[in-house]
């Protein structure tokens, strides 16, 4: 039943996305799905890492996830990719980001990881960042548990 639940939210989420994102661009909104947890540890703290993937990241060209040396840098990473990636939590809290993802292939990798003991936002979000459009592509809220 929850596995039905997921696939009618990916349904609706890509119906409303096509409809919203007409207008503005060619390109869709992401979808963004759960796609386990798994538990690491990071300077001595155990730590949960939430993995998501993006099931219409074939979508999006070779060309968004370019190094941009020609814009701001990332940090101390002056060739970071015209496109950043950043989770947010269901208020709009910023949780983790990506900004050197070199292929939409990449976007099968993404996660944002909490102490162990942290309990995980009920729901979150993507934003695709295309720092060189000036364009932000915002995903359906995706749950963090199976």
């Amino acid at each position: 039943m929850k596995r039905l639940a997921q696939v009618c939210i990916i349904l609706c989420t890509i119906l409303f996305t096509s409809l919203s994102t007409e207008s503005r661009s060619a390109l869709p909104n992401p979808v963004l799905y759960f796609m386990g947890a798994e538990h690491f540890t990071s300077n001595g703290a155990n730590m949960i890492r939430y993995r998501f993937d993006i099931d219409n990241k074939d979508s999006y060209p070779t060309d968004m996830f370019a190094q941009a040396p020609n814009l701001p840098p990332c940090g101390n990473n002056t060739k970071a990719s015209r496109t950043w990636l950043d989770f947010y939590d269901q208020s709009g809290k910023r949780l983790y980001g990506f900004c050197a993802l070199g292929k939409p292939a990449d976007l099968n990798g993404i996660w944002f990881a909490l102490p162990e003991d942290v309990v995980p936002p009920s729901w979150i979000y993507i934003e695709l960042n295309d720092r060189q459009a000036n364009v932000k592509y915002k995903s359906n809220l995706a749950d963090t548990t199976l």
